[in-house]
């Protein structure tokens, strides 16, 4: 069921083929309903949060390992590139089950090479923002000695919590 507001936001296929993405200040109303857990005991997180509460009575997604490909097959170049093209994935996942990047709880990205992640913490960053605005759900971040694809760099996997 499409609705007035989501037939005026543009599809996670759209802003992949324009590049048109979620301003880093922008924020879903949804957002509000997940329960941010962040015991004072493990210090103040960056980036992400320790814990994600669901609301209740939403429905579980669990979306496969994402690496930045896109339409044609094609594989983005550099770390940081392949990061947001895998986000985007994730995204168009969440949104074909009627989500939002806003309904995620849980990324797990993978990564070939941590040294090179570490590096492009600011490209990686701004990829990031671009795709999931200020939403931070809790992460994981993994090195993976490789992934399935020969040219893939990072892979990245997600849980949502959709509505009911």
């Amino acid at each position: 069921m499409t609705t007035e507001a989501s037939a005026a936001r543009p599809s996670a296929e759209q802003q992949f083929e324009s590049a048109s993405r979620v301003s880093a200040g922008a924020r879903d109303e949804r957002a509000a309903a997940w329960s941010i857990v962040n015991p004072a005991a493990l210090g103040a997180p960056r980036g992400w949060n320790n814990g994600m509460l669901a609301p209740v009575g939403g429905r579980l997604l669990f979306v496969a390992g994402q690496i930045g490909a896109g339409p044609d097959g094609g594989i983005a170049q550099g770390l940081a590139q392949q990061f947001g093209a895998a986000l985007a994935n994730v995204a168009r996942v969440v949104e074909k089950a009627g989500g939002r990047v806003a309904d995620v709880g849980r990324l797990t990205i993978f990564v070939t090479d941590m040294p090179t992640y570490r590096a492009s913490l600011s490209e990686v960053g701004a990829e990031y923002r671009a795709v999931f605005g200020k939403h931070f759900p809790a992460m994981s971040l993994v090195e993976a000695s490789a992934l399935v694809h020969p040219e893939a760099l990072v892979e990245v996997e997600a849980t949502a919590v959709l509505p009911a």
